[in-house]
């Protein structure tokens, strides 16, 4: 009974997750960046200036993803890339006024629709879901460190 609870539990916030990252990435879109192409611009935004292999690893996407990514980003003007000082073989990558712009535009009907999706519950709720969340999370991470760890192990004996 607890595994089938379980599992339940998990399909509803799969099922909550892809529903809301469709609709963020809906309304996102309608201000000119999808979602996807929003955490570029964010990363950029916060962080500044940076190798496409720094955007790839924060990420964790496949370089080829950024290149990507970042190709058309710089085709909408969005980013622009400038030789590295420190090796000419590559590019630093940074967000433009015009990035800065559509990432904005984007942001206030993103929070508008958040707002709205979580005002079905009152702030006790709210509360207690994020507490929630962050136990799944926290959980999550030990899995992974316990993972990347027996992983470690088994390179280590080779």
């Amino acid at each position: 009974m607890v595994m089938k609870k379980t599992l339940e539990v998990s399909e509803k916030l799969f099922e909550l997750y892809h529903r809301v990252h469709r609709l963020v990435n809906e309304s996102m879109t309608e201000e000119g960046v999808s979602l996807a192409r929003s955490k570029f611009l964010f990363f950029l935004s916060k962080l500044g200036p940076c190798r496409s292999t720094d955007i790839a690893c924060a990420l964790n996407f496949a370089p080829r993803t950024v290149t990507e990514a970042i190709d058309g980003l710089e085709r909408d003007r969005l980013v622009m890339r400038k030789p590295d000082p420190e090796d000419r073989r590559a590019k630093i990558v940074s967000i433009t006024d015009t990035g800065r712009a559509v990432l904005e535009a984007a942001e206030h009907p993103r929070k508008q629709l958040l707002e709205e999706i979580f005002s079905a519950l009152d702030d006790n709720q709210l509360d207690q879901l994020y507490d929630i969340v962050g136990k799944l999370v926290e959980k999550t991470d030990e899995i992974r460190k316990r993972k990347q760890a027996a992983e470690e192990e088994i390179a280590a004996a080779k």
